[in-house]
């Protein structure tokens, strides 16, 4: 009898869990951004501290806009072919770079391999429960990270750094050259992402290839 009660008892145990999450499948997630360069002295990072990045899901299609003093940048993937493009818009200069799948994965060579280690200390970040877990890159490199299993994201291209965790990055670190970058949540709106979103400009940007966009830069 006793060990059918604990059968039970795990088993609404394992229900309440399941049913604790969301899969995320269509919202617009707001991310914060504070650059720390570690320098008493301004440099261009600095430019970036305040800045936005605002994230748009959709099935498997997303729309990542970081939006600074400088300008902006989106990056949007595309859920039917898993191509990406990015927009860069920095003043009179814009620039529309297209990359394949293999373009995308090789954008994002630098994060594959990375491995967590789930640690047992939470906090609430934009009123979800987060745990926090250590990144470790193949190069050694470690940055942390909050994240909640309330939310599940289906598609997990969007933040290449992130795919591997089991539920949405709250907060998490990513390096820009000396400087250390911080997204911190700061809401996350369920309405309906409009299509059009997804949508590229017809006009007014120098087209570019992925390996036309790095010549001069490996």
């Amino acid at each position: 009898m006793k060990k059918i009660f604990l059968s039970a008892l795990a088993l609404f145990v394992m229900i309440s869990v399941v049913l604790g999450q969301k899969k995320l499948t269509e919202a617009t997630i707001y991310y914060d951004i504070v650059i720390n360069t570690n320098s008493s002295t301004p440099g261009a990072a600095d430019l970036m501290d305040g800045a936005t990045n605002i994230v748009y899901l959709k099935g498997n299609s997303s729309r990542a806009d970081m939006i600074s003093s400088l300008g902006t940048q989106s990056t949007i993937i595309d859920g039917k072919t898993n191509g990406a493009t990015i927009l860069k818009e920095y003043g009179d200069q814009k620039y529309m770079i297209t990359l394949t799948p293999a373009d995308w994965k090789n954008y994002n060579k630098k994060y594959d391999g990375v491995t967590y280690t789930i640690e047992n200390e939470f906090k609430k970040i934009a009123g979800y429960n987060c745990q926090k877990a250590v990144g470790k890159l193949s190069d050694g490199t470690t940055f942390t990270v909050y994240f909640t299993k309330d939310l599940v994201p289906v598609n997990n291209e969007f933040q290449y750094i992130n795919k591997n965790l089991p539920g949405l990055a709250m907060q998490y670190e990513a390096a820009q050259g000396k400087a250390k970058v911080t997204y911190t949540v700061s809401n996350i709106d369920f309405s309906i992402v409009p299509l059009a979103k997804f949508d590229l400009p017809k006009s007014g940007y120098r087209v570019m290839t992925y390996a036309e966009s790095t010549q001069g830069k490996q």
